[in-house]
């Protein structure tokens, strides 16, 4: 089983592990198309320029971008999955949960990055910047990960279930060749929205407890606050109605 996950604009500081090479992510064979985005990154940073750092970041306080500014070469790294800081990744609370649990998210999810791609929820990235749906220098990310990604990707995720918990904006990264299974939050019959966030990460978190071997046996879990209302399925999709309650 795979799960898709997406990203947070949010990231914590720091990191322990070296700072990037070859093998720091999934499908190192690709290593060099993520450089190519990192070296527009990088250059729009020593360029410098505020209107263009604004855009990138989406932050206008320029006494924020100096944290961005320590080159990739020499910026420690730590895992995916704990570099992100947001709505879902709180939820998910990975550092609370076990081993095991810790270890079936390594192995299973897949993030999508705004600058770096398609990358392992263990792999180790640096802190970093990009606001979902900006341009790095004349590249737009989304297009060039799809390109470039979307034969690899399938290949890798090839007779596996998948559950795709990412928001829709990372359809444009990749749109898996095979049936997915997405979910849907209502709350008073109607769809849920900011605080479907919160509920990907709670059953991220609960799948990965339960270290779950497929979508069955995601259906046959009882989450705390979502009840089953329906599920419903096409050629391309089987999509999970849960109610909030």
């Amino acid at each position: 089983m795979i799960i898709l996950f997406a990203p947070s604009e949010g990231k914590r500081k720091g990191g322990e592990c070296p700072p990037l090479q070859h093998d720091s992510f999934l499908f190192p064979q690709m290593y060099q198309k993520r450089m190519e985005i990192v070296a527009q990154y990088e250059a729009v940073i020593a360029e410098g320029e505020q209107e263009k750092l604004c855009e990138l970041f989406g932050v206008k306080d320029p006494k924020e971008y100096e944290r961005y500014r320590l080159p990739f070469l020499k910026a420690p790294t730590m895992r995916a999955i704990e570099r992100y800081d947001g709505v879902a990744y709180d939820y998910l609370d990975f550092p609370s949960l076990s081993s095991d649990a810790q270890s079936y998210i390594e192995r299973h999810v897949i993030l999508f990055s705004n600058l770096f791609g398609p990358i392992g929820a263990g792999d180790c990235i640096p802190d970093y910047k990009v606001k979902q749906g900006s341009k790095i220098g004349s590249c737009v990310p989304e297009k060039e990960y799809k390109k470039d990604f979307s034969s690899v990707l399938d290949e890798k995720i090839a007779g596996e279930e998948i559950l795709d918990l990412r928001a829709g904006f990372y359809d444009k990264f990749y749109t898996p060749a095979s049936r997915v299974t997405t979910l849907k939050f209502l709350k008073e019959g109607k769809v849920v929205s900011h605080w479907a966030k919160a509920y990907r990460g709670i059953v991220l978190r609960e799948a990965a407890s339960a270290r779950i071997k497929g979508i069955d046996e995601l259906l046959a879990m009882n989450i705390e606050g979502l009840v089953l209302e329906k599920i419903i399925e096409t050629n391309t999709k089987k999509e999970i109605v849960y109610n909030v309650c």
